[in-house]
């Protein structure tokens, strides 16, 4: 492990920043090989409840484009980031985005494989690609039509189209915008509010919400909720979770 990337575990909380503040933290496939082992690493260690991406002064400025421009059409599909992408966004566990200075390109599509996303005020993102002559390469084409809209999206993509964290929270890139000062306390706040969710009832929620994203069908995705909502009345956390609201009293949850 290079000390380029880092995790580290605290009460039940992961934590991956990137530090190479010479290049804006911008990814480079190694990086993004690193990552992929951590979050190997993350699915084989039921302690950890929350993953956070957090890095200091620039969330993530992109790709390494030095190493990118020498690709020819296969070297650049084994630059792709997808396949880690990919498995953040299937984790189990909720995911947070925690968004200062620049976030683009693939640092921009890092976030949106997360579930939530906080972001500075003064944060900037965008996919800037087709600056490059290129497409956005790592799900940005896919995810953030999904996330924004169709028309919205297309104006950031086509037109290289920068925006700042207040307006990224009006248009819904992330789920809100605060003052620089505040982003690190509220991310925590979330983080330890996540923290003391039921783990089967987030992992079902997420499952049936991705599940309504993914099917055209309406009454099928209808279905599928009901399916895994009753699924959980045979679980330790449902009937805990019940009981401590008859009873008047807080749950304790055991994630079973």
């Amino acid at each position: 492990m290079s000390d380029k990337i880092k995790m580290t575990v605290e009460n039940g909380i992961a934590t991956i920043s990137v530090n190479r503040p010479e290049a804006l933290n911008a990814l480079s496939k190694d990086l993004i090989d690193e990552m992929d082992a951590m979050l190997e690493q993350i699915k084989r260690d039921p302690s950890i409840r929350v993953l956070v991406f957090c890095s200091e002064k620039n969330f993530a400025a992109g790709a390494d484009i030095k190493a990118m421009a020498v690709c020819d059409p296969e070297g650049a599909r084994a630059f792709v980031f997808s396949d880690t992408y990919n498995k953040i966004e299937a984790l189990g566990i909720p995911s947070v985005a925690v968004i200062e200075g620049y976030a683009f390109g693939g640092g921009l599509e890092l976030a949106l494989t997360c579930d939530l996303r906080i972001a500075s005020r003064d944060a900037t993102l965008g996919l800037t690609e087709l600056n490059l002559g290129i497409i956005p390469g790592a799900g940005g084409t896919v995810r953030l039509p999904r996330l924004i809209g169709e028309a919205k999206a297309k104006e950031m993509i086509f037109m290289s189209r920068i925006v700042s964290g207040e307006e990224a929270e009006r248009i819904g890139l992330v789920n809100v915008a605060v003052a620089p000062e505040e982003l690190r306390a509220v991310a925590t706040k979330w983080a330890e509010k996540l923290k003391t969710r039921s783990a089967v009832a987030l992992r079902a929620a997420k499952e049936s919400i991705e599940n309504g994203i993914r099917d055209t069908d309406y009454v099928s995705a209808i279905d599928r909720e009901a399916e895994i909502w009753s699924s959980l009345f045979s679980s330790y956390d449902q009937k805990e979770g019940m009981a401590a609201f008859i009873e008047k009293r807080k749950p304790k949850f055991e994630n079973r």
